[in-house]
């Protein structure tokens, strides 16, 4: 039996997300939109509805490229309310367009932005008790985004963000994914 973090066990879609991206460092200003995207969809709803709904997603958000979302006019808000393939929330479409526009205007790019807040010295969970919803990094990192103009990215959506692209390692202590996020963490910033 393999172990894993508590929260990974009880769906296929999650073990597979758990065991293939959770933690891992994300490269690319796209990529991180992408979960910063999924993440502000998310709050208020299950991971796993998020996650069976990523392919579609993908395409009603052109593969979360920040520069043809942050074209998106009023004619792609209507075609978005009406996609039943993901969530239809009127503000949460808004801000995904919102922080399209405002990753776009970025001097350094998205990436770079979010990695400065990345905590190599978090404390390693012994279970998810031990878990925080929130921390002093991803409360400036909210505040950092919601300066450049993002929305939907308190510091709780800002730290479930820090913990699914590498920013910190919170996967427990006897999860067999936890070492190999570490190698991959002291590799260097992803951008």
């Amino acid at each position: 039996m393999v172990n894993r973090c508590g929260w990974a066990t009880s769906a296929p879609d999650y073990i597979a997300y758990h065991d293939d991206e959770w933690g891992r460092p994300v490269h690319g200003d796209d990529r991180v939109y992408e979960r910063i995207t999924l993440e502000a969809f998310q709050s208020g709803l299950s991971w796993l509805t998020i996650l069976r709904k990523r392919e579609n997603f993908r395409r009603a958000f052109a593969g979360f490229s920040i520069h043809a979302v942050a074209a998106f006019g009023e004619s792609d808000v209507e075609r978005l309310m009406n996609d039943a393939g993901i969530v239809r929330n009127r503000a949460k479409v808004d801000a995904a367009i919102a922080n399209a526009r405002a990753a776009a205007d970025l001097p350094d790019g998205l990436c770079r932005l979010v990695w400065k807040f990345a905590d190599p010295s978090s404390p390693t969970p012994a279970g998810l008790g031990d878990v925080p919803a929130q921390t002093a990094a991803s409360k400036a990192l909210a505040k950092e985004l919601k300066r450049h103009g993002f929305r939907f990215v308190g510091p709780t959506t800002a730290y479930a963000l820090m913990q699914a692209i590498g920013l910190v390692n919170d996967h427990v202590i006897d999860c067999w994914v936890r070492e190999e996020v570490n190698a991959l963490r002291t590799a260097g910033s992803p951008c």
